[in-house]
């Protein structure tokens, strides 16, 4: 009877894939084997080559990544390019992605490969709608005249 309780499953962590391809598989991807498996606009903007600015925020990135102790986090590496696309090897970085007026620290997770570091750092404050000012209604316009 006491060999009857139903045993609890382990959870297991599902491993990520994109496009069916695991993270240390796309590590070992060239350039140009990686840039077939993203969307157009990301194919054409990684076709036409990678600037310096890019160049150096990835060269600034990996080192912070190196730095760090096992285990923690990288230090955060701030930079200004929205536009930039996440590639693989950034994943795991902290990046600061400057939004108009500070810079937010982004987590680099697989799952932003191929979306841009822009959309991870919102611009705007979202609006949150409270009560209606004077004016804001046709009842509160009526002025007595008495």
């Amino acid at each position: 009877m006491a060999d009857a309780e139903p045993q609890k499953k382990k959870y297991v962590h599902k491993k990520y894939t994109y496009r069916g391809l695991t993270l240390e598989d796309l590590l070992d991807k060239s350039a140009t084997e990686l840039m077939e498996l993203f969307n157009c606009r990301q194919r054409r903007r990684l076709s036409r080559g990678l600037n310096i600015k890019v160049r150096n925020f990835i060269r600034k990135l990996r080192k912070a990544k190196t730095n760090c102790p096992f285990g923690e986090k990288p230090e955060v590496v701030k930079t200004h390019l929205r536009n930039q696309i996440v590639m693989p090897e950034m994943v795991g970085s902290v990046a600061g992605v400057y939004n108009g007026k500070v810079f937010n620290a982004v987590e680099i997770k697989p799952d932003m490969i191929g979306h841009y570091l822009g959309e991870f750092s919102i611009t705007y404050k979202p609006v949150r709608h409270g009560r209606a000012g004077v004016g804001a209604t046709n009842s509160s316009r009526f002025i007595p005249l008495k």
